[in-house]
């Protein structure tokens, strides 16, 4: 079993920044992690996600060049850095884990995820 805590979300202003952060806890930090968000009357969307290694990182199309995500395997935490926030990125964000490698930007690929934690984005 692997608990996942998200913190770090609020309220900012178009163009500022927050960085979200996720701690896991459980069994062994071995797992793909991914951050994903659903907006109020939308579908949940993949945002981003890392390798066990950290060495591979992938993006949706709507936050490359704004957002990084990171982890610390060490501390068993990871983040996501987002910059140039839009009011079309208000959503709450969760981090989920999942096994291996693939299917690292679907839901599917995961089985573990976090409450979430609401970022709002004002104009």
């Amino acid at each position: 079993q692997v608990r996942l805590v998200e913190s770090g979300g609020g309220l900012v202003q178009a163009g500022g920044s927050l960085r979200l952060s996720c701690a896991a806890s459980g069994r062994t930090f071995s797992n793909k992690m991914g951050w994903f968000r659903r907006a109020p009357g939308k579908e949940r969307e993949f945002v981003a996600g890392i390798t066990l290694s950290g060495g591979n990182t992938y993006y949706a199309d709507s936050v490359k060049g704004r957002f990084t995500i990171s982890r610390d395997n060490a501390k068993n935490t990871v983040a996501l850095q987002m910059n140039s926030l839009k009011p079309e990125d208000t959503a709450v964000y969760y981090c989920a884990a999942g096994p291996g490698t693939v299917l690292l930007t679907v839901g599917s690929g995961y089985n573990y995820w976090g409450q979430g934690t609401q970022v709002t984005v004002s104009s």
